[in-house]
């Protein structure tokens, strides 16, 4: 299948500069509502009763399919809110799973930018619907994706959709611009006690970061190696948005040791 490229030499030169690129208006409006009216079907019939909470300071629970935010939950155990604004993401696999999300991940406008990037025989390796919830929406630690979608070479990307506005107000991406120059800095594995960090997380001045305010539509394209982060939502509004990560599968090797394991190979989006 032929798939043409469809960034532009200025937009290629300027993630390769900078490690991530907005492209606005990405997504037009009747997608998004599809996918936030697709995962209101979800939580409708989702039984909440048993579930992990998520916490990018805690990273030994991350198997699950829904997650609850830290907040959500009172001394008692019961949630303090409903669950549709209690939940923090769901994943890892809507975009093999679910009809609205596949089609969108895999539509071949989302494959002219893999183009662009050179990709040869890409697969969606997870995804995810992150809710950052208002009030309690919980902060993600700086982070490089290619820790945990490791290849050799690496070739992880990040493709990253507001689904609604993402403000500084509201916990926005936020990123070390020209980062991915530096490598990866550590990998989260999975041995035979669980999941682990191979190395200690290192500091960052938050002065080297810049904040990614995007509008809904909006598509945040990261490089695997770019330090990335967000804070707490403690606004009144939450922050939707719909991430799918991609890696390439000609000439390279998904690591065994990734916390991720496969029964089946995933389908390429295409082969050139």
């Amino acid at each position: 299948m032929g798939i043409t490229g469809t960034l532009s030499s200025d937009q290629l030169d300027s993630f390769n500069s900078q490690g991530y690129l907005v492209i606005e208006s990405f997504a037009n409006p009747e997608d998004i509502e599809s996918m936030m009216k697709r995962m209101d079907k979800l939580l409708d019939d989702f039984d909440y009763t048993n579930v992990s909470v998520f916490s990018t300071k805690n990273q030994r629970k991350v198997t699950d399919d829904y997650f609850y935010q830290k907040k959500a939950f009172g001394d008692d155990g019961s949630l303090k809110q409903p669950k549709q604004l209690s939940i923090n993401k769901v994943g890892h696999a809507l975009h093999e799973l679910d009809p609205v999300f596949k089609g969108f991940s895999s539509s071949e406008k989302s494959s002219g930018l893999l183009s662009s990037l050179g990709y040869k025989k890409p697969v969606i390796i997870q995804s995810m619907y992150i809710f950052k919830q208002p009030g309690i929406g919980g902060e993600v630690v700086p982070h490089q994706d290619n820790s945990f979608l490791y290849t050799e070479p690496t070739t992880c990307t990040g493709m990253w959709l507001a689904l609604e506005d993402a403000t500084l107000l509201n916990g926005c991406l936020w990123a070390i611009p020209g980062s991915h120059k530096n490598g990866l800095v550590r990998r989260f594995l999975r041995g035979e006690n669980g999941v682990y960090f191979d190395q200690p997380s290192p500091s960052y001045d938050q002065k080297d970061f810049v904040p990614i305010e995007v509008k809904a539509g909006s598509l945040v394209l990261i490089h695997g190696d770019l330090i990335h982060q967000s804070f707490e939502n403690q606004s009144s509004k939450s922050r939707h948005a719909y991430s799918w990560h991609v890696v390439d599968t000609d000439g390279c090797k998904w690591a065994p040791e990734n916390w991720i394991r496969r029964k089946v190979e995933p389908e390429p989006l295409y082969a050139s």
